[in-house]
């Protein structure tokens, strides 16, 4: 018989995400980042991680602001609406953060090569580029087969993957839909997986679509109800992108003393989902809602 993995928030960060820790995070590139399991993770304050990604927009820079990071293997870090972070920019100036420089694709071989079990993947992105010179995980090799010179990029194995989903069961079998990016690839490569979803559902909504299951659930170490977790990426499905949001961080980041104000409203001052709602307020939730639904076709897994 399956086991309920359902706990809140602070026990899943504070039992899977120990001090030192390799996190991937924000795989769906632009859509269903987990801000709130971020947020969560410097409430406790973290130490030493290193975060994994490909585009995280804002989520990476929060963690490094407050000073939960050492190492990033990331392909960009930044704002995707307004360009440059300013904790990241500050970090590599002061040389307090160890950066491993990747593109959208190496960071994507080597989830992959980590989820098939294997040391590396060949390919022949970045050859000529100047990845190599910061990046000791990529290599030049030749083909045995072909003589060709390709790139080997080596497997990359996370602690732990953190997901937001549109909907879960309680024993950690997910539905997510829209743009994927690599989160397939990067629960089957990391050793734990944390689901935070919009909502909980019953096994049978899960099992009646089962192409859209992201990862299977025993691979799965805890389940988290928290809508509006991914907030302010948008949720396809759930609600849009919270543009305002990503300015309004811009601007109030730009210093040191603006990033400590930023987190005390926040991070600090929303450590229940309550507090976070009742801090958006009615009118932005509103603001955020879908303006238009467009379901897909049903389909038969009749036999």
């Amino acid at each position: 018989m399956s086991t309920s993995k359902l706990l809140t928030l602070s026990e899943a960060v504070s039992r899977f995400v120990p001090d030192g820790s390799s996190l991937t995070m924000g795989l769906s590139l632009e859509s269903l980042i987990p801000f709130a399991a971020a947020h969560e993770i410097i409430r406790q304050r973290k130490r030493n991680l290193t975060l994994i990604g490909p585009i995280s927009d804002i989520l990476f820079d929060q963690i490094i602001g407050a000073g939960c990071v050492r190492n990033v293997r990331a392909a960009w870090v930044g704002n995707v609406i307004t360009g440059s972070c300013y904790n990241f920019r500050r970090a590599i100036e002061t040389r307090t953060l160890e950066m491993e420089d990747h593109s959208n694709l190496t960071v994507a071989m080597a989830l992959r090569a980590g989820a098939m079990g294997v040391p590396f993947m060949p390919a022949r992105t970045a050859l000529g580029s100047d990845l190599f010179k910061t990046n000791a995980n990529l290599k030049i090799i030749n083909c045995p087969f072909s003589g060709d010179r390709l790139t080997a990029v080596a497997a990359i194995n996370p602690d732990v993957a953190i997901v937001h989903v549109q909907r879960a069961d309680e024993y950690g079998n997910a539905h997510v839909w829209g743009n994927l990016g690599v989160t397939r690839d990067a629960c089957l490569a990391s050793r734990s997986i944390i689901i935070t979803a919009e909502e909980i559902v019953s096994p049978d909504i899960i099992s009646r679509d089962p192409n859209r299951v992201i990862t299977p659930g025993f691979r799965v170490s805890a389940v988290v109800h928290r809508p509006w977790g991914g907030h302010p990426s948008p949720v396809p499905g759930y609600y849009n992108r919270d543009h305002q949001a990503f300015i309004d961080y811009r601007n109030e980041s730009k210093t040191v003393e603006g990033f400590a104000d930023w987190q005390k409203r926040w991070v600090s001052g929303t450590e229940s989902h309550q507090d976070y709602i009742k801090l958006l307020g009615e009118n932005r939730i509103a603001e955020l809602a879908l303006k238009q639904h467009m379901m897909t076709e049903p389909v038969d897994y009749g036999y």
